[in-house]
């Protein structure tokens, strides 16, 4: 599930300017086609995650493998833009169902000890579609046009569908027993907003941002500017998954052991400096390999122990409700980040889309520091009253 959700949306990335030679369009409507996703995603999580509080995390997560399975295979008839950004939108509205739901899941099944050991693995799945998803994705574009990924990515999330149905269980958790009304659904919320929260879903909004601001027009600027052709790219996205495979399962095995924070916040620090330097000193392929590589690998490194850290914020009854709220927000800081990029790359250049995600980078370090709890990895689960 996480290799085909994550390659359908990272895939968009690379293939940008296959989009604009068939379809016509510029750099900025190109951004909205990122947009649009988030906000569809951010919305729907809003919805759904409280619903999986409801109904059970198996159920979304087979609802929304379903539902992005049959968006992604009308990806291959959308013949003009229009068509095209209504099946991101409903692309987005099928993760929202699995973003937020996968997370809660693991926070449903697993003790708080193992939930970093659980995240790194499961979060490997979108490194693998890195590795291997994107630049098969990306080869299909270039050489048969952009609608062909999706058609790959559309039987693999029917598979993983299929395996949901089969294999996944309910975890055994308390579900909450009142009625998803709007108004109780917002009373929830804000219920739920205290100074930790807060923190949390303002480290998933700049998370987010930071990462549309630093990938959305890289690959352009690669092949624009450095003068990368389209199977360095698609090679240079394999070499950065290959990185978060490595990062993402010993460092949410790590923060089993040692704790969450030090691993989030130095990782995004590196991160940051990454962004920094990466217009002034990429100039060929092989220093984009190198600075990418680090750059996925300090992705990889925080994304398991943060999601670890949010799990055990609130009772099992309303995960569902906070990891809704996280990913939201954070789809809207992805949304807002492509968008800031799209205006910054055509008037400023890449630079600007670099340092204003550095600088996100940098205040979301600050953040997690002095905002985010750590529980003790020995503390037993929250309690579902």
């Amino acid at each position: 599930m996480m290799f085909s959700a994550s390659s359908q949306l990272i895939i968009m990335v690379p293939i940008l300017p296959e989009i604009e030679v068939t379809l016509g369009v510029n750099e900025f409507w190109r951004g909205m086609l990122l947009t649009s996703y988030a906000v569809a995603l951010g919305v729907s999580a809003l919805i759904t995650g409280p619903a999986s509080d409801r109904i059970g995390r198996r159920n979304i997560l087979l609802g929304g493998t379903v539902l992005m399975s049959i968006t992604l295979v009308f990806h291959t008839v959308a013949a003009d833009y229009e068509l095209l950004i209504f099946m991101r939108i409903l692309a987005g509205i099928g993760g929202g169902m699995l973003s937020g739901g996968s997370v809660a899941y693991v926070g449903d099944y697993f003790p708080y000890d193992r939930r970093g050991w659980a995240n790194g693995w499961i979060m490997s799945g979108t490194a693998f579609g890195q590795v291997a998803g994107v630049p098969i994705g990306k080869i299909l574009a270039t050489e048969f046009g952009y609608r062909w990924p999706f058609l790959l990515f559309a039987i693999t999330m029917a598979l993983a569908a299929f395996m949901i149905w089969r294999f996944v269980p309910q975890p055994d958790m308390e579900l909450d027993s009142g009625r998803l009304t709007p108004r109780r659904v917002t009373r929830k919320y804000l219920d739920m907003l205290d100074g930790p929260v807060l923190a949390a879903v303002g480290s998933y909004t700049l998370m987010f941002a930071g990462f549309g601001l630093f990938t959305t027009f890289l690959p352009s600027w690669l092949e624009s500017t450095v003068g990368l052709t389209g199977y360095e790219v698609a090679l240079l996205f394999a070499i950065g998954g290959v990185a978060n495979i490595i990062a993402a399962p010993s460092a949410g095995r790590l923060s089993d052991e040692i704790g969450r924070k030090p691993l989030v916040v130095w990782a995004s620090v590196a991160l940051g400096v990454i962004m920094l330097i990466a217009p002034y000193t990429i100039d060929g392929f092989w220093m984009a390999a190198f600075l990418f590589f680090l750059a996925m690998a300090s992705v990889g490194i925080r994304i398991g122990p943060l999601q670890s850290l949010l799990t055990a914020l609130v009772p099992d009854n309303r995960r569902g409700l906070l990891m809704g709220l996280a990913m939201s927000v954070g789809q809207a800081g992805f949304g807002v980040g492509s968008f800031l990029a799209g205006i910054g790359y055509g008037q400023l250049g890449y630079v600007s889309n670099t340092l204003t995600g550095a600088f996100a980078m940098l205040f979301m370090a600050v953040l997690v520091k002095r905002g985010l709890p750590e529980p003790s990895l020995r503390r037993a689960r929250p309690s579902t009253a």
